[in-house]
């Protein structure tokens, strides 16, 4: 019986451990995610406005550039996944690592192959263990990001995209990322970055108004060429901003109801203990009583 009680003592002090270093890591994630909310929000309104921009140009101007023409044949795919450097944030990679294959598998259904490009510990352990090819990576960021790994990205996807296909260049990019919807709502989604799609693109105007003339100055051409380079590394990190923001909000929830656990688990074993004490008490008083009637026998 006491090596019982002893048992259950040994796993409330290991429990209360536990819900000790989950209890940080919540308070640590709850901080860190209000920074990454401000920080996605800072960084939406540049990125949209780059987007009408490049949307502008690209609409209303008949330069064929290269950064922005579908081509009538695509054959290889870039996919840019991104996920999380650590765990502990539930479902979070995992979610996020599906979509990315269930993107892969109609990519191929398509008769294009598929590239990946991986950012985060988890998309690089998780293409590993399967013995699968990868194109680039990149870790050690995903919790705070920075807008230079958005360029070093960015840049090596548009240098892979505007390579020929002889030499290990890609005909579209995507980028599967997970959008911060709130606190308790990250949806994983996918985006596809190049050849520009007009997802935020300028609005059209009403019967009753002119249509709206532009003049780029020096060209579209030009134009083109100074502004894509930024569309592509903002939107990146604006994808990478709201990933971070979605793991924290992900890692606090997890160890929020880990904490909740280990505060269950305590209880679960004190009220343990304590029937096991109270068992060893009766029997001992059982004992006592029946020595001391077992005395009063003998006499």
């Amino acid at each position: 019986m006491g090596a019982q009680i002893r048992e259950y003592r040994q796993r409330i002090r290991a429990v209360s451990s536990t819900k000790k270093i989950t209890r940080a890591m919540e308070l640590m994630a709850a901080a860190r995610v209000v920074k990454a909310q401000e920080a996605v929000r800072s960084s939406s309104p540049y990125a949209r406005a780059l987007t009408r921009a490049v949307s502008a140009v690209a609409t209303f101007s008949d330069v064929d550039h290269p950064l922005t023409s579908e081509k009538d044949d695509v054959k290889r795919a870039a996919v840019l996944i991104i996920s999380s450097d650590r765990g502990l944030a539930g479902a979070y990679s995992s979610s996020v690592l599906k979509e990315s294959e269930r993107l892969a598998a109609e990519l191929r259904n398509e008769g294009k192959e598929v590239v990946p490009y991986l950012v985060g510990r988890k998309a690089i352990g998780f293409y590993r263990f399967r013995q699968r090819e990868w194109a680039a990576e990149w870790s050690g960021f995903s919790e705070k990001p920075r807008f230079e790994d958005a360029r070093e990205m960015g840049e090596r996807l548009v240098a892979d995209f505007q390579k020929e296909l002889e030499e290990g260049g890609v005909d579209e990019v995507h980028i599967v990322f997970t959008r911060f919807v709130s606190m308790v709502r990250q949806e994983p989604e996918v985006i596809r970055l190049l050849p520009l799609e007009v997802v935020e693109g300028v609005e059209q105007p009403d019967e009753s108004e002119l249509f709206p003339l532009y003049e780029f100055e020096p060209g579209p051409e030009d134009v083109l060429d100074a502004l894509l380079p930024k569309y592509v590394n903002a939107r990146i990190f604006n994808c990478l901003l709201q990933a971070a923001a979605s793991e924290l909000a992900a890692r606090q929830r997890a160890m929020k109801s880990a904490t909740d656990n280990a505060d269950d688990l305590i209880k679960k074993y004190t009220r343990l203990a304590n029937q096991a004490r109270q068992a060893e008490i009766t029997q001992e008083i059982s004992e006592i009583v029946g020595g001391a009637g077992a005395l009063a026998d003998a006499k």
